[in-house]
């Protein structure tokens, strides 16, 4: 194996664990639907659904 490729997989590792990380933390936040900008405001205690993104643009 070169250097090159061992630094690639490094890095690549290195991504995987810190998405994870902010998986892990936004779960222990509260948010039901990662990524969606209104996960903290969405009336479903259970679940996101993301339909209320979808009223408040029409």
């Amino acid at each position: 194996m070169k250097i090159e490729d061992i630094i690639v997989i490094v890095i690549a590792v290195a991504i995987a664990v810190g998405i994870i990380v902010y998986l892990v933390k936004a779960k222990k936040r509260g948010e039901k639907c990662v990524g969606c900008p209104y996960s903290k405001q969405c009336p479903s205690k259970t679940k996101c659904t993301c339909n209320h993104t979808k009223d408040k643009n029409n």
